[in-house]
C-alpha cells in the first residue's frame, strides 16, 4: 500500500465490505476518507479505526445516488487539501425483484450509484493519480454480473459495468503508474445481505464469505491482474458456469438459485 501513497477513499464505507477495506487499509497505515449516506455508522467506524490503528480518518456524509455526488466528494477533498492515492468503490444499490416490479425511482438510484457516480469519481480521481504517476482503483463487483441473473437483473447489469470498466482501465492506465482491479465477490455476509433474509440456496452454491476475507484477498492481488473472483468456492463455481456449461444453462441456474433464495 505504501507504494501508492498515504491516503485512501472508500465509497460505501459504513459497513460490510467497505468497512472491511477501511480496517485493512488502516492496519497498513493509510489515512482514510470514509464516504457513505449514514453519518452515525460512519462516525462510529471512524472512531473505532482511530482508536484501534491510530490513523487519521475523515468522514463525508454523502448520498451517492444524487446527481452531484462525485462533484461533492471532489469539493470536499479540495477544501480539506486531501490527495487520494487509493480509491475503493464499494457502494451499490441492489434491488432484489423482477425488473418490471422495480419502481422507476429505484432504477434511477441504482444506475446513479452503481454506474454514473462511480464512473465520474473514478474519472476525477484517476486523472489526478495519472498526473502524479501513482495510485490505485478498486471496484467491487459481483458474480451476478458475469451473466444475466434473473431476479436481480438490474443489479447484475450494473455490476457487469464496473467489471468491464475496471478491466479496460487496467489496460489504459498500466503505463501511468495507476493499478486498477475489480474484485468479483460472491454472496458475502454483510449487514444488508443478512437483512435481506436469504433462504438456503442450491446445495452446490458456495457458502457466503465474510467481508474481511474479500478485502484481504483483493488487497493481495492489486497490481497482479485486472480482475479476479474472490474465494476458492466461487472460482470453482464460476469455472463451471462460464467455461463448461452452455450460456443458456448458466443464466437459468443463476435465476433459479435467486428464486430459491428470495421466493
Amino acid at each position: 500500500m505504501k507504494s501508492y501513497g498515504k491516503t485512501a477513499l472508500i465509497a460505501g464505507a459504513s459497513e460490510g465490505i467497505g468497512a472491511a477495506f477501511a480496517k485493512e487499509l488502516a492496519a497498513a497505515g493509510m489515512e482514510l476518507v470514509l464516504v457513505a449516506r449514514g453519518y452515525d455508522k460512519l462516525s462510529s467506524l471512524a472512531t473505532a479505526i482511530t482508536e484501534s490503528y491510530g490513523v487519521k480518518t475523515h468522514i463525508l456524509q454523502c448520498d451517492l445516488g444524487e446527481s452531484d455526488a462525485a462533484d461533492a466528494i471532489m469539493s470536499f477533498l479540495e477544501i480539506s487539501s486531501l490527495k487520494i492515492d487509493l480509491l475503493v468503490y464499494n457502494a451499490a444499490v441492489s434491488p432484489i425483484e423482477e425488473f418490471l416490479m422495480i419502481d422507476r425511482s429505484l432504477i434511477d438510484k441504482a444506475v446513479q450509484v452503481n454506474i454514473i457516480t462511480q464512473a465520474k469519481l473514478i474519472h476525477s480521481l484517476g486523472t489526478l493519480m495519472a498526473e502524479r504517476g501513482r495510485g490505485s482503483v478498486i471496484i467491487v463487483s459481483s458474480m451476478a454480473g458475469l451473466q444475466g441473473s434473473g431476479g436481480v437483473s438490474l443489479y447484475a447489469a450494473t455490476k457487469a459495468f464496473g467489471r468491464v470498466l475496471a478491466e479496460g482501465l487496467w489496460y489504459e492506465w498500466r503505463g501511468k503508474g495507476v493499478d486498477v482491479i475489480t474484485c468479483i465477490a460472491g454472496a458475502t455476509s454483510t449487514p444488508n445481505y443478512i437483512k435481506s433474509k436469504p433462504l438456503k440456496g442450491s446445495p452446490l452454491a458456495p457458502k457466503p464469505q465474510m467481508p474481511e476475507e474479500v478485502a484481504k484477498e483483493c488487497l493481495k492481488r492489486i497490481g497482479r491482474t485486472p480482475s479476479f473472483i474472490c474465494g476458492r468456492g466461487n472460482r470453482i463455481a464460476s469455472f463451471f458456469m462460464q467455461r463448461v456449461l452452455p450460456r443458456k444453462m448458466a443464466v437459468k441456474i443463476m435465476g433459479d438459485n435467486t428464486a430459491r433464495i428470495y421466493p
